[in-house]
């Protein structure tokens, strides 16, 4: 059942039990491989949401994402020299306004993302949003704040992690996570009015073909597709 937002939510601890720092490990070390196999070419990345946080489930992603790669050649060579393996490749689209990245799914909920274009400060601010760590971070057990998917700013403690709704208190957790309060008011903004009107998806998620990279799939979708044509132009 997907995460419903929460408007009004007091403060509460939550302890993890031995089986939660287990079942955190495990996603770590998932993480942690991909993204050295990546650092091994010099690539930047980091893993975020629950994985950065710590307040891990079984059904939680893993999420690795590269701000800066140098092409997408790179990245998929060194996770082929790594023998970690590609169960399929999209590019996806949050709304015609968003960059369009790439996403390779490696297993059920493990993937890599990465920028094909120009972000937008709101869109790098995203990660920070929801908690991002890096390679590093994770081999020295750290966590970091961020917030979920209900609208709960969760904070690491000693012993599990605080958890209390942002909604009323943007200015605070945009001070907190280092961010734009613009940033902050359009994620609660997105995530209310999901639960609202239901799961909208995404503007676009276009599967590669076999043969195809990620630049020639770009091609093409600028030739079937007016907003993507228009998404590039404006780069240009």
């Amino acid at each position: 059942m997907t995460k419903k937002p929460m408007r009004h939510a007091e403060r509460n601890e939550v302890a993890y039990d031995a089986e939660h720092w287990t079942l955190l490990e495990k996603h770590r070390g998932k993480a942690l491989r991909i993204m050295e196999a990546l650092e091994k070419d010099l690539l930047e990345t980091i893993a975020h949401g629950s994985t950065a946080r710590g307040d891990v489930t079984e059904k939680s992603d893993i999420d690795v994402f590269l701000p800066n790669p140098p092409s997408a050649f790179i990245v998929e060579n060194a996770l082929e020299k790594a023998c970690i393996p590609t169960a399929c490749r999209f590019v996806v689209q949050a709304t015609p306004a968003y960059t369009m990245k790439a996403h390779i799914e490696i297993a059920e909920n493990i993937s890599v993302s990465f920028p094909l274009m120009k972000m937008r400060k709101v869109e790098w601010e995203f990660y920070k949003f929801g908690g991002e760590i890096t390679a590093e971070g994770l081999r020295n057990g750290l966590r970091v704040a961020g917030v979920d998917k209900r609208l709960m700013l969760i904070e690491p403690t000693e012993f599990g992690h605080r958890e209390s709704s942002i909604v009323g208190c943007e200015e605070h957790v945009s001070r907190l996570l280092g961010i734009t309060v613009e940033t902050v008011l359009d994620r609660v903004h997105v995530l209310l009015r999901r639960d609202e009107v239901g799961r909208t998806g995404v503007f676009l998620k276009e599967e590669l073909r076999a043969d195809e990279t990620f630049e020639m799939a770009l091609d093409r979708l600028s030739r079937q597709n007016p907003a993507v044509r228009r998404r590039l132009t404006s780069l240009s």
